[in-house]
């Protein structure tokens, strides 16, 4: 029998807000532990909690890209349960009135769109950290994250495929980093997620009973997670018995999900309104305010650059990825109308330049105006595109303080347009290989090519390359 795989996820994405969700408390990364609590996160007795303001407004900045529904009065609740790392014994979430519902993204699976649809996104804060294997055998409880901001987006389960779940959580982590809500690095917990995951005979109608397999924090832990699990429910189903309603963990050591607890409904968790926060009440002025302000989203973007700068959609999508190289690439293009040269400029040295160095596209020691100059030293000729790139770039860089045509002028690289220079270096190249010569003149118009590099060889890169094309072709007739 074929099956088919039956996906939902619950994608959490920690906010990158100043203080905690409840409380004043930082959620700086990388802190010592437990340094970072309060007796509010800590669960004190008589505490209260208070709305973090920057949450809602993120929440409402999500769901207007996501063409969700705002709920104009939403509220909290109180979500019962007992982790060790869980100081109330409670989270406070939202489940009968989230601040969302509805809404779609789209995701590109080799090459063909599909819309995922989303059944809600509720606000909630997090809880603290477990660790097993610091000192066994013993466990640590690090409670910094305990209170975090979380965003908790529920897809409905449209995903058919582990390719699937992985262009969804890319695509989702591209959209938070737009929006500027979340910096979305995995490998941080700052973006994660719970699949849960199902199989059913291919073209059925109905749902298999499904399992739940939490907190993956890597696409690459997800993919293999979910073939796993597939392949594990299938084996029970083919064996004649039934797949156990559970909660998974997943091993990467081993890549094998094994049995957390039977999965929970609603009423397990014993869900109840929140006492001590009041609904949350908007009005259709503040969620315009919020509007008004959205940066621009990672489609509308790549639409521009292709339409309105006439870039490739291929240097499109390579610039869009992130939203930084985006903005940069718009701010660059105010200082030149060579756009394609600004392009190829970003992606064969600026960018290559952040990764090398681990430093932001805004720590570059050049300014817009400076990296226009080196490219209309390239597009008028002065420097070849060979020198700009291998010698220039570098200098600059080492040498910001200076214009790119002063270096270019004291290094010797601007081209020469002195024709006996020209003239000479052709004659150089010809008269050095004979045989080529006769090759060429024989019908092997392709060696034009290996002349054309032998006098940038003899020019060191200083002649003008369409002027030597010529002069080439009428020395070899």
């Amino acid at each position: 029998m074929t099956y088919e795989t039956v996906i939902g996820l619950e994608i959490h994405v920690q906010l990158s807000t100043q203080s905690k969700a409840f409380c004043s408390d930082s959620i700086q990364f990388g802190s010592a532990p437990n340094t970072q609590v309060s007796a509010i996160s800590l669960g004190h007795p008589g505490t209260l909690p208070r709305l973090n303001k920057q949450q809602l407004d993120y929440a409402i900045r999500l769901a207007l890209a996501l063409g969700s529904k705002i709920n104009l009065r939403n509220t909290f609740d109180r979500k019962n349960y007992f982790y060790a790392d869980l100081p109330k014994g409670y989270q406070i979430t939202q489940d009968a009135q989230p601040v969302c519902v509805g809404g779609e993204i789209e995701v590109i699976v080799e090459g063909k769109p599909k819309k995922i649809r989303i059944h809600h996104i509720h606000m909630e804060e997090d809880a603290g950290k477990s660790m097993h294997d610091s000192d066994d055998p013993y466990s640590y409880i690090d409670l910094n994250r305990a209170g975090t901001p979380l965003l908790e987006i529920v897809t409905e389960p449209d995903l058919r495929s582990a390719a699937e779940v992985d262009a969804l959580m890319t695509t989702m982590r591209q959209l938070v980093r737009y929006l500027n809500i979340s910096d979305g690095n995995m490998q941080e917990g700052s973006m994660r997620c719970d699949c849960n995951v199902s199989i059913r005979p291919l073209g059925a109608d109905y749902y298999g009973n499904r399992c739940e397999v939490k907190n993956l924090n890597s696409m690459r832990y997800a993919r293999k997670a979910i073939q796993y699990e597939v392949q594990r429910q299938i084996k029970i189903v083919e064996a004649g018995g039934t797949v156990a309603q559970q909660t998974l963990n997943f091993d990467p050591s081993t890549g094998v999900t094994t049995p957390l607890r039977s999965k929970e409904d609603a009423h397990d968790y014993r869900y109840f309104p929140e006492p001590d926060l009041p609904p949350v009440v908007l009005t259709e002025a503040q969620v315009a305010a919020i509007k008004k302000e959205m940066p621009d989203l990672p489609k509308e973007v790549r639409q521009q650059l292709v339409t309105e700068y006439q870039l490739s959609e291929y240097n499109a999508d390579l610039l869009t990825v992130e939203p930084e190289p985006a903005r940069f690439f718009l701010a660059l293009a105010k200082a030149t109308t060579s756009y394609d040269a600004a392009a190829n400029l970003m992606i064969n040295k600026i960018l290559p330049w952040s990764k090398e160095e681990g430093k932001p596209l805004t720590a570059l020691p050049l300014s817009y105006a400076q990296l226009a100059e080196f490219i209309a030293l390239i597009e008028e000729g002065k420097v070849s595109n060979s020198i700009a790139y291998q010698e220039l770039f570098s200098a600059m860089l080492n040498a910001p303080e200076q214009s790119a045509a002063n270096l270019a002028q004291v290094n010797n690289w601007l081209q020469s347009d002195d024709e006996d220079e020209m003239s000479n270096w052709v004659e150089t190249a010809i008269t050095d290989f004979p045989d080529k010569v006769k090759a060429y003149q024989s019908g092997k118009k392709g060696l034009i090519g290996f002349f054309m590099g032998e006098v940038m060889k003899v020019s060191k890169g200083k002649a003008d390359p369409k002027k030597v094309n010529q002069l080439l072709r009428e020395r070899l007739g």
